[in-house]
């Protein structure tokens, strides 16, 4: 992997004026015949760069946020720097986050709205952002900017929002994306449908690096946690 990302940031430093076209170019080209680590490298590269384009737009880095940052990415101790490079390049980069969003949307190749990969981007966007104990306003309209980008429903939105910011406890119902007044059988055909979606497995053929399993462990929980109180409760009516 050290290789990968030498030859992916030297890529990135020739390229001109604009950052973004450099890295999207450089993924799509570098690993052509290699899909699999194409695939994997496009998804980080796309973490990395609207990482430091919601940091810009907040306008603060906190130390928890770099710290939840580095949760995801455990990259070789020696490719600090390459990574680092590609951050402040994102960073300093004159084109605003919708236009990374629109490039980055490109990596679900099907055009598939809710597309499963572009949501992983968002849940590990609001991991970063929710490091130092709240998401700020800008932080909140800067995520929910990029789901529409992405394509993403308003209710799914919604369902991924609630598993993150849950001040007054989490509401099952919109956890798991189902109505209070859906039956039983109902709730349980869409919990295990998100269970498979989610489920590890998955997330490797999306080309998730290992190292997000994190997040992906934390998703599960809050789905396995949802369902279990909707079968409470209806078993106690």
């Amino acid at each position: 992997m050290s290789s990968i990302w030498d030859r992916l940031v030297g890529m990135v430093a020739e390229a001109a004026s604009n950052a973004l076209s450099g890295v999207v170019e450089a993924v799509r080209t570098l690993f052509e015949g290699d899909p699999e680590t194409r695939k994997q490298v496009a998804f980080s590269v796309a973490m990395i760069a609207l990482s430091a384009k919601m940091a810009k737009a907040d306008g603060v880095v906190t130390t928890a946020e770099v710290d939840a940052f580095r949760d995801i990415f455990k990259f070789p101790s020696d490719q600090a720097a390459n990574v680092a490079r590609l951050y402040n390049l994102a960073r300093q980069d004159v084109a605003g986050f919708e236009a990374y969003a629109e490039k980055m949307a490109t990596l679900c190749v099907s055009s598939e709205r809710n597309c499963p990969i572009l949501e992983d981007i968002i849940d590990g966007l609001f991991h970063i952002a929710k490091a130092d104990g709240l998401i700020h306003e800008r932080e909140m309209a800067f995520l929910s900017r990029v789901s529409e980008i992405f394509g993403m429903a308003v209710e799914r939105f919604e369902q991924i929002t609630e598993r993150h910011l849950h001040i007054g406890g989490r509401d099952p119902y919109k956890v798991l994306g189902v109505s209070p007044h859906d039956d039983f059988p109902t709730i349980r055909k869409r919990y295990r449908v998100l269970a498979s979606e989610h489920h590890p497995d998955s997330l490797m053929a999306r080309g998730v690096p290992t190292e997000f399993q994190r997040i992906a462990n934390d998703r599960m929980a809050a789905l396995n946690a949802a369902y279990s109180a909707i079968e409470r409760e209806r078993q106690a009516a």
